[in-house]
């Protein structure tokens, strides 16, 4: 069996939620746009830019509307976040254990490809990540399996030879879905609030190979 490790990106590698709200509660400032800390969460928390203006705008928006109206968030997420990037404690040995023992790694992750780069180059981890799939590269989002699939298939795994770490609950359910083992962490959500996890853990402190290993057995 080759084990191969596919970790999604925002609250997993790095533990950036509460930065997220800050951004979109900076850009909804700037357009006059009313949001609690709770309506974010409830409401947005996971989806797409694609999903969360129209609703915040109360109307329909062009394909060229929401690239533009994304772009300005996500500038504004990279300046706030970019004095505090760091990696959720344990993730570098983790990551380094694993390129020693020549276990693949990819990410799968809903971000866009500016904020994948911001993230990867900022920690200095990209030279232990084989692959990286985002929502352009499929058909359906999570909570879709759809680029959890595209994630094994690239790192020419079997999804039931993968284990995921994910931390919302349509990231969950998309790797359960997919056939993966499945690893929550609670870094935006509590453990009660995990249904689709083999086994729950707050960061990667004393996550090892031997530790997914005997998710097998």
């Amino acid at each position: 069996m080759q084990l191969t490790v596919i970790f999604d990106m925002d609250g997993v590698i790095v533990n950036n939620g509460e930065f997220h709200f800050l951004a979109w509660k900076k850009f909804c400032e700037n357009h006059n746009i009313s949001i609690s800390k709770d309506a974010f969460k409830n409401k947005f928390f996971g989806r797409t830019n694609e999903e969360v203006l129209p609703e915040l705008f109360g109307r329909e928006l062009s394909g060229e509307q929401i690239i533009s109206l994304g772009n300005e968030k996500e500038e504004i997420y990279r300046e706030i976040y970019k004095p505090h990037l760091k990696p959720v404690n344990g993730l570098v040995s983790f990551l380094k254990e694993l390129k020693k023992k020549n276990i693949p790694v990819g990410i799968a992750t809903s971000a866009p490809p500016e904020n994948i780069d911001f993230v990867i180059d900022g920690l200095e981890i990209r030279s232990c990540i084989e692959t990286i799939v985002d929502d352009s590269m499929v058909s359906n989002g999570k909570p879709a399996p759809d680029i959890y699939l595209e994630a094994a298939n690239r790192l020419k795994s079997n999804p039931e030879n993968c284990v995921v770490f994910e931390d919302s609950l349509s990231g969950t359910k998309a790797a359960w879905d997919a056939g993966t083992k499945v690893v929550a962490i609670t870094t935006t959500l509590t453990a009660e609030k995990h249904q689709h996890a083999h086994i729950i853990v707050d960061d990667f402190e004393r996550v090892s190979v031997q530790f997914i290993r005997n998710l097998f057995t």
